[in-house]
């Protein structure tokens, strides 16, 4: 998941403290019942450090009551942009850990699911926007489950 809409910039002038906006919250809450309905919520959110990253991991682990599940909110480096994404995604595969969603930027986002896909994956992803891999467990090639576009709140399925 992306982070969702954030301000333009922090009083304190650092790109890393800017936090969400208003209806960036909203937008972030909408997806995450989103995710309740159609059974996609996750089991554990690792995040960017950055401000407007963690509160939309929060948001979302609020929302779907996580916690309430036994889930976790964790913060790591390598979600921060330009940190080593992939790497983090394919140990958390060969552990054998489900449904956990990363939160974090663009375009290292993109970069992740091309990279998992082995393909390019050239949409992007829009602020709050999800995007659904089956990551496997022995080869650490993925493959697209859904994307859910925040602006729609629909949810698409590639066909099988």
């Amino acid at each position: 998941m992306r982070h969702g809409p954030a301000e333009d910039g922090a009083d304190s002038g650092d790109d890393g403290d800017r936090a969400l906006t208003v209806p960036g919250r909203q937008r972030v809450r909408e997806v995450a019942r989103v995710l309740v309905e159609v059974g996609e919520e996750p089991a554990e959110i690792i995040t960017s450090p950055l401000v407007r990253a963690v509160q939309t991991a929060e948001i979302v682990a609020v929302d779907t009551k996580l916690g309430d599940r036994g889930g976790s909110v964790r913060t790591r480096r390598e979600l921060s942009p330009g940190g080593p994404i992939a790497q983090l995604a394919r140990r958390i595969a060969s552990q054998g850990r489900k449904r956990v969603m990363f939160v974090g930027h663009e375009p290292d986002l993109s970069g992740l699911v091309s990279s998992l896909l082995g393909k390019s994956f050239g949409q992007g992803f829009d602020k709050a926007g999800v995007v659904g891999l089956h990551v496997s467990a022995d080869t650490g090639h993925g493959r697209l489950r859904f994307v859910l576009d925040p602006r729609s709140l629909e949810l698409e399925r590639p066909p099988r």
